[in-house]
């Protein structure tokens, strides 16, 4: 049994082959999860009540992909005004991704965030955001560049190297880090480009890059998947509803 593999879904204005306003999943990542082994499930970006709805909703899955998208919204992480850049921002979406992240890390629950699930993350544990990084010239938007993961951290050893071509589009980043949380890897200058919770109960990895966009090609980012979707299937064994 492929392991399931929670995946919360992005809100889009248009879809023309469905005619409507839609709710998607990026056709890449959910390739990676397929190529790992694992059984992508897109889930509905609502409906939960803090943490204990969250639980709820996750009951049946074994692992989460928090993936990328729009802007967190500022007054999330305290800040008083918010700036003209942030985007994308849907209330719906950030109360889902804060919940789903909450209740990931109490239980243990493999999870690896992806950009703004990243971001969510280090909101989540009460962290705060550079809302702009500086424009087109001081964002990584459209940017691959090489990453240094720390070593001996659990993305060091999932990626199976030292460093990283990463694939980024982010205007955004870690200003201040959450509770509990430590940098997994940095950019040339100085951007945190992965998170790691210290003594985490469960697998967690957190990256400010898409490692979606290369895994078809580059070993170590599809490295990232294997790694969530073999611990999920870990931890699924473990669930006595998932026992013949």
């Amino acid at each position: 049994m492929r392991p399931l593999i929670a995946i919360p879904a992005r809100f889009s204005a248009t879809a023309s082959a469905l005619r409507y306003a839609a709710e998607v999943s990026a056709r890449a990542l959910v390739e990676a999860v397929w190529r790992a082994g694992g059984e992508p499930a897109t889930i509905h970006p609502a409906g939960t009540d803090g943490v204990d709805g969250a639980a709820a909703r996750m009951a049946r899955f074994d692992g989460l992909l928090l993936p990328g998208g729009g802007d967190v919204a500022p007054h999330r992480y305290g800040a008083p005004d918010t700036h003209q850049d942030v985007y994308d921002v849907d209330d719906d979406q950030d109360a889902f991704d804060l919940a789903l992240a909450r209740h990931a890390l109490a239980a243990g629950l493999p999870t690896l965030a992806i950009c703004r699930g990243l971001q969510v993350v280090n909101v989540a544990l009460g962290g705060t955001l550079e809302q702009d990084m500086g424009g087109p010239e001081g964002g990584h938007r459209h940017v691959v560049h090489p990453v240094s993961l720390r070593p001996g951290t659990l993305l060091e050893r999932a990626a199976g190297t030292a460093k990283v071509e990463a694939s980024c589009f982010h205007h955004q980043r870690v200003e201040r880090l959450g509770d509990g949380l430590s940098p997994a890897a940095h950019a040339a200058d100085g951007t945190v480009e992965a998170l790691e919770v210290d003594g985490a109960p469960g697998w967690f990895a957190a990256v400010q890059w898409h490692p979606e966009d290369t895994a078809h090609r580059d070993p170590a980012q599809q490295a990232l998947f294997d790694a969530l979707v073999r611990e999920s299937g870990h931890h699924g064994c473990h669930d006595p509803r998932r026992r013949p």
